[in-house]
């Protein structure tokens, strides 16, 4: 294979392989050999030329991994396909810069002691970055690809998502080491790389096995909740309709009765189940409260909500919380993290040929205060949609006291895309990180019921009316490392990288000196 042309292969054969890992396929392990062809590509080369090679890996990798966002505007945001490919290909190209990145600083790094530790961290801080920056996008972070890898993924209570997604990065670099032509050179270094690499994979795989073998033998009785999930299955396409209310109203309380035998005392319907403001609405509110109290049970749902104040009105994603006590008042939340294009038009006035995705009130406000519902015998942490893909949101309710996690979300919007498999594989990261079980209700799928060490208990069919029933442990009490100090690692990470980017920087200047005499 010619040089230029394998250059822009094995980065290409990287990008593929890093989607064809994730979800909704079961390719998970190609993502411990996804970085391969990209870092064989990398060598001899220059940091300008590393970064055109990962741009390439990037931008195949996140185009076919979010090519579902052409569907969500095209088909819910009224734009033709042409015009819907405009913030696909910014996007696509903004999330390639990572990968870029990563690529140029890893060619600074090919004769370092110790190459695939720093090759590992810059993957991760760049991961952490991309999670935080211009509001986040941590949308398919590497290690959410092992979610069904239970034994491998509970070293997320102490380091989060980042902790698999570092030892993905180290795997990778340890088999490039192995087939490249530098491991004749660095025989030495070699073996202390066998032993690192062993020895983290080894522990991984120990502390995994031993969470998952922990009894609740001897502790103090279970509080189990009996919990329903309402899957209601509304097309998209008329949900906002005024003339579809009273069918919309009709299905979750025909499904909703069905579970009476089952004697909940929690039922969950998804994010904005109900279509309108239900802070005022005279008609179909008070069906809601009755609701409430023909099941005895307490009843959380999704619906739009408002506020007036001089002459401005703001809109929120609100869920409630409705209690059987008709003088009990109920209590809500509001989506603090909304999501770019379908709540509200970033840079309005450049996009404004944008249509919002959700028709139902102007552009959503976030809401200001993060904390669990609180019933007499549960504290409920709530996450919208969009939401759970940030483990502050999660880990800042458990800190508070919520003893059970629940996502409210709209998958609909995705349609028959992996987009709402990609959404399941990351909820379940937020149950391992603050072992809480998770109640996930979703309007069309996945609703599931997650265990606290991320095991997919049930999960309903897509586009289907689905009732999914189970008793919920509520019992844990106590936090994880994570949960209490957060990303300690990655902000570790973070400062080794930097650290290690100025020593390379100052080595390249001090060659340059030299080699201009001026030393």
């Amino acid at each position: 294979m010619a040089p230029s042309l394998r250059k822009i292969l094995l980065p290409i054969l990287s990008g593929v392989m890093l989607t064809a890992s994730f979800p909704p396929g079961n390719l998970f392990f190609l993502s411990w050999v996804a970085l391969v062809p990209l870092l064989k590509s990398l060598e001899d080369t220059s940091p300008a030329q590393g970064f055109k090679q990962g741009l390439i890996t990037g931008f195949v990798h996140f185009l076919t991994l979010i090519y579902w966002l052409m569907v969500v505007l095209g088909h819910y945001g009224n734009l033709n396909i042409f015009v819907s490919l405009v913030p696909l290909f910014f996007l696509v190209l903004y999330l390639a810069l990572y990968i870029a990145v990563f690529a140029s600083l890893t060619t600074w790094l090919q004769d370092s002691h110790f190459y695939i530790i720093f090759m590992a961290g810059f993957w991760v801080s760049l991961e952490y970055i991309r999670g935080n920056l211009l509001t986040g996008f941590p949308w398919c972070l590497l290690g959410y690809t092992q979610y069904k890898q239970l034994v491998l993924i509970q070293i997320a209570d102490l380091v989060g998502v980042y902790g698999s997604s570092f030892l993905i990065v180290l795997v990778n670099g340890f088999i490039y080491h192995i087939i490249s032509k530098r491991s004749l050179k660095n025989r030495g270094l070699l073996k202390w790389e066998v032993l690192v690499v062993a020895l983290l994979t080894a522990g991984t795989l120990a502390y995994g096995q031993y969470r998952l073998s922990e009894r609740t033998d001897g502790k103090k009785p279970a509080r189990v909740i009996k919990t329903a999930i309402i899957q209601g299955n509304i097309d998209q396409s008329i949900k906002w309709d005024p003339a579809y209310r009273t069918t919309t109203m009709l299905t979750y309380k025909r499904l909703t009765r069905t579970t009476r035998d089952f004697n909940p005392d929690l039922i969950v319907w998804p994010e904005t189940a109900m279509p309108f403001f239900f802070q005022d609405n005279k008609r179909f509110s008070p069906q809601v409260f009755s609701m409430a109290d023909e099941m005895g049970a307490l009843l959380i749902f999704g619906s739009p909500a408002y506020k007036r104040g001089k002459g401005v009105t703001k809109y929120y994603n609100r869920v409630y919380l409705v209690t059987p006590d008709p003088q009990s008042p109920p209590q809500s939340y509001d989506k603090v993290h909304l999501v770019p294009f379908g709540e509200y038009i970033p840079l309005k006035k450049i996009l404004s040929f944008i249509d919002r995705l959700v028709p139902a009130a102007g552009d959503f406000e976030a809401g200001h205060k993060i904390a669990p519902l609180e019933t007499a015998d549960m504290s409920i942490g709530v996450v919208i949609c969009f939401e759970v893909v940030f483990p502050e949101l999660a880990r800042s309710l458990t800190r508070q006291g919520a003893n059970m996690l629940v996502n409210l979300t709209n998958d609909a919007w995705f349609g028959m895309t992996s987009a709402p498999y990609q959404h399941l594989s990351i909820a379940v990261f937020r149950s391992v990180e603050n072992h809480r079980p998770m109640i996930r209700a979703a309007s069309s799928g996945f609703s599931a019921f997650i265990g606290p060490q991320g095991k997919i208990l049930q999960l309903s069919d897509l586009f289907e009316e689905e009732i999914l029933e189970a008793s919920v442990d509520i019992s844990n009490s106590s936090l994880t490392i994570y949960t209490r100090f957060g990303d300690f690692f990655v902000i570790f990470l973070l400062i080794i990288s930097f650290l290690k980017i100025c020593h390379c920087l100052r080595g390249r200047w001090l060659e340059k000196r030299k080699g201009t005499g001026l030393t």
